[in-house]
């Protein structure tokens, strides 16, 4: 028998009842705690002898910083949440998609041309609004304000009351 297979034999009810207690009872993250407690005992078995201390206590405490880690771990991961009861990801439906570029093109049509440009390479081609003033040969501030224009223009509720009509 391999001096690792004596030292499973010798302390391995002992460690997985301690870890089961530092785990509050619970059996499968008792086990993980033991698995990876004889994985550094394994990478460390060079140091496992009597004769530089209890091997138990190595062990034991090895068991203990592994259980604080994965308690730790467990608290910095973000907290679950419930799905909702429809599919995020099911593509909208075509109706729903008609409907919704005969509004955005409805908004876009009643800006005045400048801005609606402005508009469109800064929201729908994705470019930055350095990029946009590039495209557009305007300055760099001009591209800022017609987007705060444009922008307040769709916001305004006279706005929206128009194009429902």
């Amino acid at each position: 028998m391999s001096g690792f297979e004596s030292i499973v034999q010798d302390h391995g009810t002992a460690l997985l009842a301690y870890a089961t207690r530092l785990c509050r009872g619970d059996r499968h993250r008792a086990e993980d705690v033991v698995q990876e407690t004889w994985m550094r005992a394994w990478r460390n078995l060079d140091r496992l002898t009597e004769d530089r201390g209890s091997v138990r206590g190595w062990l034991f405490r090895v068991a203990h910083n592994v259980a604080v880690d994965q308690h730790r771990h467990r608290q910095a991961r973000p907290a679950e949440v419930e799905l909702p009861d429809t599919d995020p990801t099911l593509v909208p439906e075509p109706d729903d998609q008609v409907l919704q570029r005969i509004v955005v093109g409805a908004a876009l049509s009643a800006l005045p041309a400048r801005h609606r440009a402005t508009l469109v390479h800064v929201y729908f081609a994705d470019r930055t609004a350095a990029a946009t003033a590039r495209a557009l040969d305007i300055p760099l501030g001009t591209v800022k304000s017609r987007l705060h224009n444009a922008l307040r223009t769709l916001r305004s509720s006279d706005f929206r009351d128009d194009l429902a009509a």
